[in-house]
């Protein structure tokens, strides 16, 4: 399992309806792409949920690299460049991934929270820490799915979960979700990845 994510930072003043109105346009389009796990596109908008900007920032979960470079060098990703730019395009490995109670509902609000690794701490324990958090958010009331990953490079954790209510029962960033495209979640390891 491979995460991915990237962030459009929008000015205070975007009309945030716009991305709306591109992911119920196109985002139907990644339902069915071979090696995707789950595609979330999360939106923030400023001074809702606590955010100080209005953003596009979709998280994936990717089942093969062949998917994700496909989707990254083969055009699909060509589009959302020649759109707003080229963003940074940021990786982690996957630690663990989990379904939770409310796995067959939709979700509706998306928390990310991104932590650093600290020097001298042991990194068996930390990933193992990691992983049972994401056990735990699993079994949180309204849990559709949680994850966890590591960018080695950085030496920072990311937890990511899906919810299907508002308040949901984790700390980070709050998105809402305006759809997801999920051909291969189904597939995606549970557990711990090593």
């Amino acid at each position: 399992m491979h995460a991915m994510q990237y962030e459009l930072t929008l000015p205070a003043d975007y009309d945030t309806d716009v991305i709306r109105a591109r992911v119920a346009r196109i985002g139907h389009l990644l339902d069915d792409w071979k090696g995707l796990g789950f595609k979330a596109y999360l939106m923030r908008e400023r001074g809702v949920n606590g955010s100080p900007v209005n953003q596009y920032a979709p998280f994936y979960l990717w089942n093969t690299m062949e998917g994700m470079n496909t989707f990254l060098w083969g055009g699909a990703f060509q589009g959302l460049s020649n759109d707003f730019g080229r963003p940074s395009v940021r990786q982690w490995t996957g630690l663990s991934y989990e379904e939770g109670g409310a796995a067959g509902s939709p979700g509706r609000w998306a928390v990310r929270r991104r932590q650093p690794v600290a020097e001298g701490l042991e990194l068996a324990e930390v990933m193992v820490d990691a992983v049972a958090e994401t056990e735990r958010l699993a079994r949180e009331d309204g849990a559709v799915c949680a994850a966890a990953a590591v960018d080695t490079a950085r030496w920072e954790l990311v937890h990511f979960s899906l919810w299907t209510h508002e308040s949901p029962k984790a700390g980070g960033e709050v998105f809402e979700v305006l759809h997801v495209s999920a051909p291969g979640r189904g597939r995606l390891p549970r557990r711990r990845q090593w």
